[in-house]
Parts: structure tokens; C-alpha cells; sequence
């Protein structure tokens, strides 16, 4: 199985900003299928909030739009979400995930991002 390790959560300020990274095993992996990142809070639905595809079209829900970019660095292997303007519904643990027909399919452990 290729490794989906996210990274770069913490606790910050309403309005701050943090940048997330998950680092995919193989440019391969990551330039062919659909990626993207959702998150989970205590009794809450999972919400995804972007994803990226292999032809970088990208996607974002409506609760984070124009707050949140996702982009691929294929020199590193990563996708990363860019988050500001952050709220304090933000609050969630973080997935970085294969996606396919509305389902996920996380293989990390999560970042957690904690706005106060």
C-alpha cells in the first residue's frame, strides 16, 4: 500500500493561518488518481473539503471556499492545503485520502487543527 502520512496541524488563532502536508509514496500514485483532504470532528459527519485530480482540477466544499487552496509539489511528493482565515468550526481532525465515487480512503493517522 502506498503511504498517505499528513503532517503541519496545531492550535491557532481565529483568522490564522496553518499549512498542512501529506506526503504520498510515489509521484506516481500522486499524479494518478484523485486526491484530496477531509476532516472529522466529534459527532460530525466527515466533510471533505478538497481534492485534487490527475489533471489538477480541483474541487473545494462550500464551507472552506476561497479560505482554503490545495496544490501538489511533485518535486516532493506532497499535497498540500493551504488554510487562513481560519474559524473556529475549523476545528477538526484532518485526512489526507484517496477519493473515489463520494467515498474515502484515509491511510494516516490525521493532523489535528485547533482554532480558539
Amino acid at each position: 500500500h502506498v503511504q498517505l502520512v499528513e503532517s503541519g496541524g496545531g492550535s491557532v488563532q481565529t483568522g490564522g493561518s496553518l499549512k498542512l502536508s501529506c506526503a504520498v509514496g510515489t509521484l506516481t500514485y500522486i499524479n494518478a488518481r484523485c486526491l484530496g483532504w477531509f476532516r472529522q470532528s466529534p459527532g460530525k459527519e466527515r466533510e471533505g473539503v478538497a481534492l485534487i485530480d490527475g489533471h489538477d482540477d480541483v474541487q473545494y466544499s462550500d464551507s472552506v471556499k476561497g479560505r482554503f487552496t490545495i496544490s501538489r509539489d511533485n518535486a516532493k511528493n506532497t499535497l498540500n492545503p493551504q488554510l487562513n482565515s481560519l474559524k473556529t468550526e475549523d476545528t477538526a481532525m484532518y485526512y489526507c485520502a484517496k477519493t473515489s465515487g463520494g467515498s474515502w480512503y484515509p491511510r494516516g493517522q490525521g493532523t489535528q487543527v485547533t482554532v480558539s
